[in-house]
């Protein structure tokens, strides 16, 4: 068996700093009956989901306190995305559909500092000792693993793995540092609101301006975000349903899921994310995702468009689109049109499709860039 299907504790753990708080002070218990198995009658598992205040903030005040309220623990852009595509009428099943299906993939302190997330049945990720910057393929991975994390470490052979992770040997943490995992995220309606939220520019500032030395960058700058000429292809998923079978137990079921490139308007431009062109994935919602729990719950599903902005986790310096002018213009193919669009979600992505006299047509210039990317 690997590892983390072993329940063990490492003496190393009993001489760190959190080995030396009594089991009893997080897990509950009954430390004073010898029987071992009454003294686990009230044993909590994770004792820090749903609240970690009682656990973690003596040491960790501020992070405890924010913990519920942040991305992982509440997922609040599915919860409110669900909120807006329904008017509420049968806000008691949407709910209940909510938090038997979508709820479950949640992450708690423990479930990223000690064990994997129960997403994935847990285990510890080293005998109970406390990860201060969680190993990214048995945390991240765990509840990122079929669309981000795939394509950041390049699983699908047809595809280049990031230039981040291949060339600099970075993991999620290096741009997903514990200031943005910590946030509250009480207000957001997507998660490229959270402020913490990186961006490429946090590092690569010298884009931003006009005399970095690249053509490109001048011509583009502003209109197109970056993963547009930088990214390679996405996940895309489609047609999901959820229910539950003949024995009560939940699941989910998605038609299909295709790697795809497509270019779209920017629904939701705003100060962090005004380009007018982004990247854009397929999201499997759809109007029948909750007719188990009753009809037309989502009687305001086109509020909300289905392929939404995304930030592909594919990077390359150098990708088949910026070799030259028109290796993108020109080629319609790229962009997102009423043609990939089934005719029950034109409405929804009405604001995201890019009309045909906006697709930008041949150029004279049309040689290859030079080795190095620059014009």
């Amino acid at each position: 068996m690997e590892l983390y299907q072993k329940i063990y504790v490492k003496p190393a753990f009993l001489e760190s700093e959190h080995g030396k708080i009594p089991c009893r002070k997080c897990h509950g218990g009954d430390a004073a009956n010898p029987d071992w198995q009454k003294a686990h009658d009230d044993v909590v598992r994770d004792a820090t989901f749903p609240d970690p205040s009682a656990t973690c903030s003596d040491c960790h005040e501020e992070w405890a306190a924010a913990a519920p309220s942040g991305l992982h623990y509440s997922l609040r852009p599915m919860r409110a995305a669900l909120e807006r595509r329904s008017s509420g009428a049968h806000a008691d099943r949407r709910d209940m559909a909510f938090e038997r299906h979508c709820a479950t993939c949640h992450a708690s302190c423990g479930q990223c500092h000690v064990s994997r997330p129960d997403y994935v049945n847990g285990g510890f990720l080293a005998g109970h000792l406390f990860q201060e910057r969680p190993p990214m393929d048995t945390t991240c991975a765990s509840c990122h693993g079929g669309r981000v994390h795939g394509e950041y470490t390049g699983a699908d052979d047809a595809y280049e793995a990031d230039t981040h992770y291949i060339d600099q040997e970075m993991t999620c943490m290096h741009c997903h540092p514990s200031a943005e995992m910590h946030a509250a995220a009480t207000e957001v309606e997507t998660r490229f609101d959270l402020p913490e939220l990186p961006g490429c520019p946090s590092c690569h500032e010298s884009v931003r301006t006009e005399n970095n030395g690249n053509r490109f960058h001048t011509v583009h700058g502003g209109r197109l975000a970056c993963q547009v000429c930088h990214a390679q292809a996405a996940k895309s998923c489609f047609g999901c349903h959820v229910g539950t079978d003949d024995a009560g137990l939940p699941y989910f079921k998605c038609r299909e899921s295709r790697m795809m490139l497509k270019i779209g308007r920017n629904p939701r431009p705003s100060e962090k994310h005004p380009a007018e062109y982004v990247m854009v994935r397929h999201a499997p919602v759809n109007p029948q995702l909750l007719d188990r729990y009753g009809k037309n719950l989502l009687d305001r599903f086109d509020v909300l468009p289905t392929w939404k902005m995304s930030a592909p986790h594919s990077i390359q310096r150098i990708t088949e689109r910026n070799r030259a002018c028109n290796k993108c213009h020109g080629h319609a193919e790229l962009f997102l049109t009423d043609a990939d669009l089934e005719p029950w979600e034109r409405s929804a992505n009405a604001q995201v499709v890019v009309p045909e006299d906006r697709i930008p047509v041949p150029v004279d210039h049309t040689e290859a860039l030079p080795k190095g990317g620059q014009p």
